[in-house]
């Protein structure tokens, strides 16, 4: 059984690569996302199998993207206020509450409710204020040094758990269960991986929480003197993933479909490759980071990236098509650890949650907006036109990032390096 000991401060972190705090927070990532991806596989299947017509099933999975936006608003505003472990513990409970909900009920106003409050994930990535209040702690459970490999792998374990959850979504129909029968286990499955999170965040200790240093009046949305750099951070990462909705998986290969003739099988085959190597670069973040920076990590493996996935349509064949893509995909996550990295260093302790929770929600909302463009600009596959857009709006984010923050610089990266992050409002 974990014990509740304090968490490694930043003297002593040397000796301990990462404490207790870390490693719990490595396990409700894992269970959490692996929750998510059967979840995401099976969701539309069971809310079919209730009754629902399409554009029911659509009403709850819109319900489930809003209210976990909102849910991250909401609890990463007051987390570092009012607890952060009491703040997960109460989202673990609704998480729960929500997956019950659903085994219970057929009504599409119930189930619509209990997307909105329940986080609910149709997508298999993380939603609601889980990701944001984690990003929060985890700095705080290593030394600077550490923290950019602590986040990498980190987001390892969250790709690896969720592609085993989707993998696991198969698992009734295995045991011989029909389809309904199934899936409602794959719902108390859900509610219950729900409960095991409740039970591992109450054991997180008090030095997981943040120290208030403003007064109350001065926070807006959970921040105060970091506001200026947050809102930067949250629009030009907006940008980015403006950018990135036009290359969803989904979209992805169904371009593949459209211009090649790829069937589902090659189709499966080439995304588990893209995906496999896609959790792999997450390796070899901390590393350069440590070499040429963060900021420039994430800046100068993302343009060649981009640079990869507006060729892609270009290719004359297949195979170059897939290299090409293969290829971008090895370099594209190595900006994820670090991004998520550097914005916890540049902001004060006690607003690490509303910082995490206001950047997750600017680039949830934005990539929510682009793919509804994408199909439209999908009508003539040969042109390629959302790698283009992609590929060309994130290199303008990377440009911007750069000159908007090349002076900003985390505390491992700067000569004058203290216990709280660089932070200045700008």
């Amino acid at each position: 059984m974990l014990s509740k000991g304090p968490a490694t401060t930043h003297s002593s972190a040397s000796s301990t690569r990462y404490s207790t705090d870390g490693l719990l927070l490595f396990a409700t990532c894992g269970i959490r996302t692996f929750a998510f991806g059967f979840l995401s596989v099976a969701l539309g299947l069971y809310l079919a199998a209730l009754g629902l017509k399409p554009d029911a099933v659509g009403a709850v999975f819109t319900a489930a993207l809003a209210g976990g936006a909102a849910m991250t608003v909401l609890f990463s505003a007051i987390a570092d206020r009012i607890g952060r472990r009491k703040s997960l513990c109460a989202a673990a409970l609704l998480m729960a509450l929500g997956g019950v909900a659903y085994t219970l009920s057929d009504r599409p106003i119930v189930l619509v409710a209990a997307a909105l409050v329940g986080t609910i994930s149709p997508s298999g990535k993380d939603v609601g204020p889980f990701l944001s209040i984690e990003q929060a702690i985890l700095p705080q459970t290593t030394a600077h040094e550490n923290r950019t490999s602590l986040f990498a792998r980190y987001n390892l374990v969250g790709s690896a758990s969720g592609a085993c959850g989707a993998l696991a979504a198969g698992v009734p129909s295995l045991l011989g269960l029909n389809p309904l029968t199934g899936y409602r286990a794959l719902m108390w499955a859900y509610a219950g991986a729900a409960l095991l999170l409740l039970g591992l965040f109450s054991r997180l200790s008090p030095a997981s929480e943040a120290s208030a240093t403003a007064p109350e009046a001065a926070r807006r949305l959970g921040l105060h003197r970091s506001r200026g750099i947050v809102m930067k951070l949250a629009a030009l990462f907006a940008i980015d993933a403006f950018a990135g909705g036009f290359v969803v998986q989904g979209l992805v290969a169904y371009w593949f479909h459209l211009r090649y003739g790829v069937d589902v099988t090659a189709l499966g085959a080439i995304l588990f490759g893209a995906n496999l190597l896609s959790a792999l670069s997450f390796l070899a973040a901390a590393p350069l980071a440590r070499r040429i920076g963060l900021l420039n990590t994430m800046v100068f493996t993302h343009i060649p990236s981009n640079v990869l996935l507006a060729l892609v349509p270009l290719m004359p064949s297949l195979p170059l098509a897939v290299a090409a893509l293969l290829a971008r995909y090895l370099l594209s996550q190595l900006d994820v650890p670090t991004r998520q990295s550097y914005t916890m260093a540049v902001v004060a302790p006690d607003e690490r949650s509303a910082a995490a929770g206001l950047t997750s929600v600017a680039r949830n909302a934005s990539a929510a907006v682009a793919p509804a463009l994408a199909g439209a600009a999908l009508a003539v596959p040969a042109l390629g036109l959302p790698f283009l857009i992609a590929g060309g709006l994130k290199i303008v984010y990377d440009l911007a990032i750069l000159a908007a923050f090349r002076d900003v610089r985390p505390p491992e990266e700067s000569s004058t390096s203290s216990a709280t992050a660089p932070v200045r409002e700008r």
